[in-house]
C-alpha cells in the first residue's frame, strides 16, 4: 500500500478530488515494482493488483457468498486468515505474509475489522477473530471511536467499520467502551449534523476537517446509517411491511440524534431524501460527478437493514435499470460485485437473477472455485462456470475509488498522520 497516498484521501470531497487527479501519475509505478504473478496470490478473489485493497475485497467477497448460500472454499478463507498481522491486525495486503508487519505503520481499522466480519460469517478461524477483536479494542480511541489507523482521530467510516465487526460476532457493539467510559456510538453520534443546519442537510454524517469543521459527506452517512443499526455488511433481508423513513423532527433548532437508533432514522431520511432528489442515486464526490454505483448500493444496504423498503426500493432499481450499465461496472470485479449482492440481496431481490444478470456467478468466477451449500440453488452449469482465473495485483491509492468503487475502504478521508 502507498500509505501516505492512502492517508491523505479520507476527508472531504476537495481532498479526494485533488487525489484520484494524482492517481493518474501514481498508477504507473504500481505497474512498475515488481508486482507478483497471479500464481504467488492462490485463493484471491480477482484479477487486479491487491495492493491497496486486497483484504478488503477478499471480506467482502466472502460475506456476499455467504449472504447467498455459496460455501467460499478453504483456500479463500485461508488466504484471508493468513493476512493478519501477528497482533491481530490487518494491511490493507501483504505480499510476503512471512515478514513481520510494522504495527505503527502498516496496519488499518477498515480492513482489521472487515476481515473480521467476513472470517467471522464463514467460520473455521475463530483465532483471527478473536486476534482482529483485540486489535480494535487495543486501538479504540478515548471518544470511544476508531480512525483509519492507530494513534489517527476517529471518523465515522472507521468507526462504523468497526461497529460491524463486533456485531457480526455477537457482541454488542454498545458495551466495547474507551477507558473513560465511551462507546463506539458515543463517538458516531459526534459526527452528525442536526436541526442547526440546512434543512436538506439534517441527519448527514460529516468528516472533521484539519480544524475539527465537520463537513457532510454521503460515504460517511450510508456507513454510520448502518452502524447505528448494530449492523455490518452482512443483513438479511426485512421481514414484514416497510418502515417509512422519518425525517428528523426540529422544533428545537439545537436538536440532534441523542442514541444510535434516532442517528440511524435520521441518516436513512436523510439518504432517501437526497436519492429522491438526484433520480434514484446518489452522486459521486469525484471530480467528474455522476452517479456512484457503489455509492448508491451502499445506500440501499443502509436503508434495507432499516427496513425502509420502499426507500431502499429506489435505488435498487436505479442500480438494476440496464440503461446505467451497473452490470458492466461491476462484471469481473470482485469488490464491486459483492457490494451489489449484498445490497440486493438486502433489499429482498435475487442477486442471482438481478436484472438478467447472475450477480453470484460473477463473484465465484473471479477467484478460486466455490461449493455451493446445501440450501444454495448455484446450478451445475454455474459451478462449471466457477472455475476461473485468480488474482493479481491492482493500482494504488486513490485510483481505487473511480475503478473499483468499493465503498467504505475509500471516503473522501484525509487524515494528517504518514504512516
Amino acid at each position: 500500500m502507498a500509505p501516505s497516498f492512502a492517508v491523505h484521501a479520507r476527508r472531504g470531497a476537495a481532498a479526494l478530488a485533488t487525489a484520484a487527479v494524482l492517481s493518474a501519475a501514481v498508477a504507473p509505478a504500481a505497474f512498475a515494482d515488481g508486482s507478483p504473478s497471479p500464481a504467488t496470490a492462490p485463493g484471491l478473489y480477482g484479477k487486479k493488483d491487491p495492493q491497496f485493497d486486497g483484504v478488503f475485497r477478499q471480506s467482502l467477497a466472502l460475506l456476499a457468498q455467504k449472504a447467498t448460500d455459496v460455501a467460499p472454499p478453504k483456500q479463500a478463507t485461508d488466504w484471508l486468515a493468513g493476512q493478519q498481522c501477528a497482533d491481530g491486525g490487518f494491511a490493507a495486503y501483504r505480499a510476503d505474509t512471512a515478514k513481520a508487519c510494522d504495527p505503527k505503520a502498516g496496519e488499518f481499522t477498515d480492513q482489521t475489522a472487515l476481515a473480521v466480519q467476513g472470517l467471522a460469517a464463514t467460520g473455521g478461524h475463530g483465532d483471527a477473530v478473536k486476534k482482529g477483536l483485540g486489535w480494535l479494542k487495543a486501538h479504540q480511541n478515548e471518544d470511544g471511536g476508531w480512525g483509519m489507523a492507530p494513534g489517527s482521530p476517529s471518523d465515522p467510516n472507521s468507526t462504523s467499520t468497526a461497529i460491524g465487526a463486533y456485531a457480526a460476532t455477537g457482541q454488542d457493539p454498545a458495551k466495547v467502551t474507551a477507558k473513560g467510559g465511551k462507546n463506539p456510538y458515543d463517538a458516531l453520534i459526534g459526527f452528525q449534523l442536526g436541526c442547526d443546519q440546512k434543512e436538506d442537510e439534517r441527519g448527514v454524517f460529516a468528516y472533521p476537517d484539519q480544524k475539527g469543521k465537520l463537513t457532510p459527506n454521503d460515504l460517511a452517512t450510508t456507513a454510520a446509517a448502518l452502524a447505528a443499526l448494530g449492523k455490518g455488511y452482512l443483513v438479511a433481508p426485512a421481514k414484514g411491511g416497510d418502515m417509512p423513513v422519518k425525517p428528523l423532527e426540529c422544533d428545537d433548532e439545537s436538536a440532534k440524534p441523542k442514541d444510535a437508533p434516532s442517528a440511524g432514522a435520521a441518516a436513512a431520511a436523510y439518504l432517501a431524501a437526497k436519492i429522491e432528489a438526484n433520480g434514484g442515486a446518489l452522486k459521486s464526490a469525484m471530480p467528474q460527478g455522476g452517479a456512484d454505483p457503489a455509492l448508491t448500493a451502499d445506500a440501499t444496504l443502509a436503508l434495507a437493514a432499516g427496513g425502509h423498503r420502499d426507500a431502499a426500493a429506489k435505488p435498487l432499481k436505479w442500480l438494476g435499470d440496464g440503461a446505467n450499465k451497473t452490470a458492466d461496472w461491476a462484471k469481473g470485479d470482485p469488490g464491486r460485485l459483492s457490494k451489489l449482492v449484498l445490497a440486493v440481496h438486502a433489499a429482498g431481490a435475487n442477486p442471482r437473477d438481478f436484472a438478467g444478470v447472475d450477480l453470484v456467478q460473477q463473484l465465484t468466477a473471479t477467484g478460486p472455485k466455490a461449493e455451493a451449500s446445501p440450501s444454495s440453488t448455484e446450478t451445475k452449469d454455474e459451478k462449471k462456470k466457477d472455475d476461473d482465473t485468480i488474482g493479481i495485483w491492482w493500482i494504488v491509492g486513490i485510483f481505487f475509488v473511480a475503478s473499483v468503487g468499493v465503498g467504505f475502504l475509500i471516503s473522501g478521508r484525509n487524515k494528517k498522520q504518514q504512516l
